[in-house]
């Protein structure tokens, strides 16, 4: 049989294997594969992942760091109160510029899905049509979700909700919200059910932030849990951050985590800024600020890892490597067991996949020939060294190639060589 592409003598699941591409799709995986191909990759016994995915990032935001000033206290209620002040003086080609410049990044790290928030507070609807643009543009390469997310609290800005429905018209892709910014928790709890109806209706998914906060007392998870039951939209709904739950009392968490994984939520925890953000007023102990990841998985909820921001009001660091922020997960939440640290891998490509609804991508025959050749042996290693991405290839093609000074995106219209450093400008 002819191929597009074989990568040749890669680690899957622990055994040597050929990959054989035809078009955009894999099209046989199996030891000594027969057959030729107009290329071949030689893997040479390294490892061939699934691309690496990112259920949560904020990509209108990002790489404005020091924009207009930097976040003095490193908190998320300042971060916010900076991304308003930045908001007025935003303009489509800076968004744009800035998510491409991102995207480039990602496709070097072999990151290839992203889920992004995109705020809605603003009623031009900027950030939505830049961000709707970059979908656009990055389609070959990257599967890009967007979420209508007001920012400023669904009720609690005056334009919020009517904006949600016409980014919705406009295209984007899921139903999102911030329960815990609003005026009162009553009003956070009518938003849940509000937007919750909204996705019902319109047959859409729905990712909330929900309960980013160190209040043990913020328990929109459970009345997210309650709306997914109602509503039968079992499967397509994330509450993320979830950081409460490091405070809740444990009493109160045995009865609502298995409400959690009765409804079929999922959970996306951002090791990485939730451990910057979470605990700031605190003395000691300090708190993490993590939510229970072991313990829902142990239930049988779906978990993943997510990015979440990279340099912007929020966070100052960042490279759009998602072998990062699983590492830096699997120390804060303690799964330090082989089981766990591999699972840890599984959590930034296969679970994120399926939490994004994304069955295409896989190593298998059948699904997308999107796949990363690392410079390690196995996923535990990969993690251990954030390990190099030799090749990687994005439905069929060859889109970035490592050597041991450069790598070398093979994308249009954009600079051939990847930098990721950046100062805002």
């Amino acid at each position: 049989m002819d191929f597009d592409l074989i990568v040749r003598g890669g680690t899957l699941d622990g055994r040597i294997a050929d990959i054989g591409i035809s078009g955009e799709t894999i099209a046989a995986i199996e030891p000594n594969l027969p057959g030729t191909a107009r290329s071949e990759i030689d893997a040479h016994g390294n490892l061939v992942s699934p691309p690496f995915v990112d259920p949560h990032f904020h990509m209108d935001a990002t790489l404005s760091y020091g924009l207009p000033r930097i976040n003095a206290s490193g908190t998320l209620l300042e971060g916010i109160s900076l991304w308003g002040e930045l908001k007025p003086l935003l303009t489509h080609e800076a968004v744009r510029d800035r998510a491409l410049a991102y995207c480039d990044w990602a496709v070097s790290m072999g990151l290839l899905a992203i889920r992004t928030h995109v705020d809605v507070c603003d009623d031009r609807l900027l950030a939505v049509e830049a961000l709707l643009d970059v979908k656009k543009t990055i389609a070959p390469y990257i599967d890009l979700q967007l979420v209508a997310f007001p920012q400023d609290g669904f009720y609690r800005s005056p334009s919020a909700r009517d904006n949600t429905l016409r980014a919705l018209d406009m295209g984007v892709d899921v139903v999102g919200g911030i329960p815990h910014f609003e005026r009162t928790m009553a009003d956070g709890a009518r938003s849940v059910t509000e937007l919750c109806e909204i996705a019902a209706k319109r047959g859409l998914m729905v990712d909330l932030h929900c309960d980013e906060t160190d209040d043990p007392l913020s328990r929109h998870i459970e009345q997210l849990a309650c709306e997914t039951q109602r509503l039968g939209l079992h499967g397509k709904v994330v509450g993320s951050h979830l950081t409460s739950m490091h405070s809740m009392d444990n009493y109160y968490v045995s009865k609502l985590l298995p409400l959690i994984a009765e409804a079929g939520v999922s959970a996306i925890p951002n090791p990485l800024i939730n451990i910057m953000l979470q605990g700031r007023h605190d003395t000691f102990p300090k708190r993490r600020g993590l939510t229970r990841v072991k313990e829902m998985q142990a239930l049988g909820i779906r978990v993943g890892w997510g990015q979440d921001c990279v340099l912007d009001p929020w966070y100052s660091l960042g490279t759009a490597d998602m072998l990062d922020v699983a590492f830096m997960g699997l120390h804060v939440a303690q799964m330090s067991s082989p089981a766990d640290m591999a699972r840890c891998f599984d959590m930034v490509t296969n679970v994120n996949a399926s939490i994004m609804g994304l069955d295409h991508l896989g190593l298998a025959v059948g699904k997308r020939a999107s796949l990363v050749v690392l410079d390690a042996g196995n996923p535990i290693e990969a993690l251990r060294l954030r390990a190099e991405r030799i090749c990687v290839i994005a439905r069929g093609k060859v889109v970035a190639e490592r050597t041991k000074q450069e790598t070398r995106l093979s994308i249009g219209g954009r600079p051939p060589l990847v930098n990721r450093r950046h100062i805002a400008t």
